[in-house]
């Protein structure tokens, strides 16, 4: 981070009292922050003050940060974006990265662990695999969530892709993810 001016930081969640809470920690941190609470609102503020950094959360109400993530890459090839979700999956990671971002964090995540993803050029190749394969419960989310991917978030189609009624994958949609 350059010393002599602040760094812009967009940090998109549709939870308000999270964002002004995570703005304020950042702000102490020497960032100045805008806050987006919708796909909307965070293009129109990445046009308006055109940021250096921005977090941005998985799920921000109906819409997907995925497509949060590909309209500013689209925008600014140069922006580094963190993804920071409670409702982390491979696929949803794999995607985020592809689609532009710098790194992909689990909630909850400390301002530390946001700022050193943010400011991350490489992997960490010392990272430990997993000592235990996933359980089946995992398994399935991942899976359930490749095929939503796959289907553009369509519920509908996800669910008829699986062969199983559309409410049963919204519950199980809804439901967080389990840890292994």
């Amino acid at each position: 981070m350059n010393e002599a001016t602040s760094p812009s930081l967009l940090l998109v969640d549709d939870d308000l009292t999270f964002g002004r809470v995570l703005s304020k920690v950042l702000e102490k941190r020497g960032f100045e922050t805008y806050i987006a609470t919708d796909l909307q609102g965070a293009v129109e503020l990445a046009n308006d003050h055109n940021p250096e950094y921005a977090v941005i959360d998985l799920r921000i109400g109906s819409e997907s940060g995925l497509e949060v993530v590909k309209q500013l890459k689209s925008m600014d090839t140069g922006i580094r974006m963190v993804i920071l979700t409670g409702y982390a999956s491979i696929a949803t990671a794999v995607e985020a990265i592809k689609l532009g971002a710098t790194h992909y964090l689990t909630k909850p995540a400390s301002a530390e662990e946001i700022i050193h993803a943010l400011e991350r050029d490489n992997g960490d190749s010392q990272v430990e695999p997993a000592e235990n394969p996933l359980s089946i419960r995992r398994l399935e989310w991942e899976h359930l969530q490749k095929v939503l991917l796959e289907n553009n978030g369509n519920i509908s189609a996800a669910a008829r892709a699986l062969g199983m009624h559309r409410r049963t994958l919204q519950r199980k949609l809804a439901k967080k993810p389990v840890k292994n």
